[in-house]
């Protein structure tokens, strides 16, 4: 699709867009009180928010192909323009200090480069070719997982660079707030959030924006799940890095070994801030031990238990008459 191309499918579909239409509810939004403006605003927020409900099957597909995908090299890929570009790269900037996410995992395409993660780059959004370089740059494989957000579902940049992608067998994800649009035709995994009109037209910073990042939170928060770097809702994988984090980890090592909270932070601190091998240190495994079952069981710590407690069990099968176990490998899931 060349630059003409995508511009004239943009045109094409500006007139039918519910998300740059005027509501003519709203025609006298400026006229109002400020707090019935403020009502307004905040319900369409709620509005927004709902409209995720019906995308949630998709959503799910779109998480569990790219949980599949990732491996223990792929990479999550974000890519939009603008608002959406924004929206994008918050969503994956939190990626390695909640999950412990590696940073050479996370890749943005972003219209305008770097420069527009705070200032808008005129034109920026209509540049198939920055769109398809970048994407080359990327050196995408069928591990990787590409997400692109668009509100229109019709920006030039990010269709361009979803297509291509498709094309080194990534993972394609697109979410877009309009049906029917190439955004969605172009992605393995087309997500629709049907916003609607917004308060103030063309403002997909609000109604649009919202859903966005609501969407962007399951999916990735998703993926984090699925791979094990959540145990009973609390961040495992969660680098201590600052005095605060420091205390929220001794906080889950006590919480999952049922332990003292003296004991927990000695624990933390013979794992060197590993919180997962922190907790099976404070339940009593050696080290060793602990770090073998952890590789063993790809860091899920729902896993480890279990293996632990079915080497606890075989082990009582072999000695009936109820000898100790060892400490090697001998604590059970809390």
């Amino acid at each position: 699709m060349n630059r003409l191309q995508s511009s004239a499918v943009k045109d094409a579909w500006i007139n039918y867009m519910a998300t740059e239409e005027v509501d003519p509810r709203f025609a006298d939004l400026d006229a109002w009180s400020l707090l019935t403006a403020m009502e307004a605003m905040w319900e369409g927020q709620l509005a927004a928010v709902a409209a995720i409900g019906h995308a949630l099957p998709a959503i799910t597909a779109a998480t569990e192909a790219a949980k599949a995908a990732l491996g223990d090299r792929g990479r999550i890929v974000y890519v939009g323009a603008g608002t959406s570009g924004r929206v994008a790269v918050q969503d994956g900037a939190e990626l390695m200090p909640t999950f412990a996410w590696p940073k050479e995992r996370v890749r943005f395409i972003v219209a305008g480069g770097d420069s527009a993660f705070v200032t808008s780059i005129e034109g920026a959004e209509d540049d198939v070719d920055d769109a398809v370089t970048q994407v080359n740059a990327a050196r995408l494989t069928p591990h990787d997982v590409v997400i692109a957000v668009a509100a229109s579902g019709t920006t030039p940049f990010t269709v361009a660079a979803l297509q291509h992608a498709g094309s080194f067998g990534a993972v394609t994800i697109g979410v877009a707030n309009n049906p029917g649009t190439a955004l969605l035709a172009s992605a393995k995994f087309p997500i629709l959030i049907e916003t609607g009109r917004e308060l103030i037209a063309g403002s997909t910073r609000m109604k649009a924006g919202t859903a966005q990042k609501v969407v962007l939170n399951l999916i990735s928060s998703g993926i984090m799940l699925r791979l094990g770097r959540v145990y009973r809702g609390m961040m495992v994988n969660m680098p201590p890095t600052n005095a605060k984090l420091k205390r929220r980890a001794e906080a889950m090592v006590a919480q999952i070994a049922h332990c003292d909270p003296s004991h927990a932070a000695r624990s933390l601190e013979q794992a060197e801030g590993d919180i997962k091998t922190a907790a099976l240190l404070a339940l009593g495994v050696d080290k060793v031990d602990a770090e073998t079952v952890l590789k063993n069981c790809d860091g899920n710590l729902r896993r480890v238990f279990a293996e632990l407690a079915k080497n606890r069990d075989s082990h009582r099968d072999r000695h009936p008459k109820g000898a100790a176990a060892p400490n090697r490998g001998g604590a059970v899931e809390p």
